[in-house]
């Protein structure tokens, strides 16, 4: 009986010595203490018009799709707070009553199409490189990744390409040079969410058209805002 607690006691101890010197010999977690947050970025947005001018209405559905990288640059201790510097791509569409021409001379025409008009579209799309600028705050740590964000900056694009398309039965009317649009965009944005899961909005602080596009002596100035969610990855 002396053995057998004897041989159990020894047992035990080397148990407790053999688990000591594996805890000693593991592999520590390592955690980043210099993480960055929020690297790429993808969004889907519903883009409205304001302040149009009487008689304008959208029709359809007008939509923007944009992605990018953003540069993290935390800028305190704890890195919650950060400036974001990025560079993107967008493309979106406007459906609207807005028709785009031109003359025999090669001028510009706007006019808006009458609600009782049958066509069959009429639409503005433009394709864009974009800079978010963004100030950003966080509840993340090196280990948590499910966490509120609150981002708000501006966003600096310009339309390297646009198309507007008018389509009624048998007559199509295609522009792809529209010398009144301003191609240079500047935005405000907002973007707040946890998780995955975030909602932004993007409000144009330049009209989408110079002061020479005008409708019987009113200038146009359509000013875009956008509504949409935002997913963040790293």
């Amino acid at each position: 009986m002396k053995q057998l607690l004897f041989f159990i006691g020894l047992f035990v101890a080397f148990s407790g010595y053999a688990q000591d010197d594996k805890d000693q010999n593991a592999i520590p977690e390592v955690i980043d203490s210099l993480y960055r947050e929020d690297q790429f970025y993808i969004g889907l947005s519903f883009n409205l018009i304001n302040n149009e001018p009487d008689g304008f209405t959208q029709n359809g559905f007008s939509g923007g799709l944009h992605i990018g990288f953003i540069r993290d640059m935390p800028i305190n201790k704890r890195r919650n707070k950060a400036i974001g510097i990025g560079l993107g791509i967008s493309t979106n569409s406007y459906n609207s009553n807005l028709f785009i021409g031109e003359d025999a001379n090669g001028e510009s025409i706007y006019s808006l199409l009458d609600t009782d008009f049958d066509f069959k579209s009429n639409r503005l799309n433009t394709n864009l490189i974009e800079m978010p600028i963004q100030y950003r705050w966080r509840t993340s740590t090196a280990t948590k990744y499910n966490f509120w964000r609150i981002y708000t900056g501006i966003k600096l694009g310009y339309i390297y390409y646009h198309k507007s398309r008018f389509e009624e039965t048998g007559n199509t009317v295609i522009q792809t040079d529209i010398p009144e649009l301003n191609k240079f965009r500047y935005a405000a944005t907002l973007t707040l969410g946890n998780g995955s899961f975030n909602a932004f909005v993007q409000y144009s602080l330049n009209t989408l058209f110079n002061n020479n596009a005008q409708i019987g002596g009113e200038y146009l100035n359509l000013q875009p805002i956008k509504f949409g969610i935002e997913f963040y990855l790293l």
